[in-house]
């Protein structure tokens, strides 16, 4: 986990699991679409403060850019709710939240 590679494949990861282009995430990081490009060709690698910069374009923190994952400790359903939960964005949370609340206060 210590080599750079690491930290671009799991770039490239997070952009896959939340459906996020370079473009999307550029605009959501604040980090220049160009940055981004050189970044994940390998002819770069960030800094701390770029990758603060990307998890919150991810709306991840730094722990969860690092961590495992594989959730110990879970169903099949939970794991299968989060993996959901992770692919969406902010807006999305707020309207399952929404939802959820409803179901329970019914």
């Amino acid at each position: 986990m210590q080599s750079e590679n690491y930290i671009i494949e799991r770039i490239e990861q997070l952009c896959e699991k939340k459906h996020i282009s370079r473009y999307r995430l550029a605009k959501k990081s604040g980090i220049s679409q160009s940055s981004i490009s050189t970044l994940l060709n390998r002819k770069s690698y960030p800094t701390i403060q770029t990758l603060e910069k990307l998890c919150n374009g991810f709306d991840i923190t730094l722990a969860q850019f690092f961590a495992k994952d594989e959730i110990l400790d879970l169903t099949e359903d939970q794991k299968k709710l989060l993996e959901y939960w992770d692919a969406m964005d902010n807006h999305s949370h707020k309207l399952v939240f929404a939802y959820m609340q409803g179901i329970i206060e019914k």
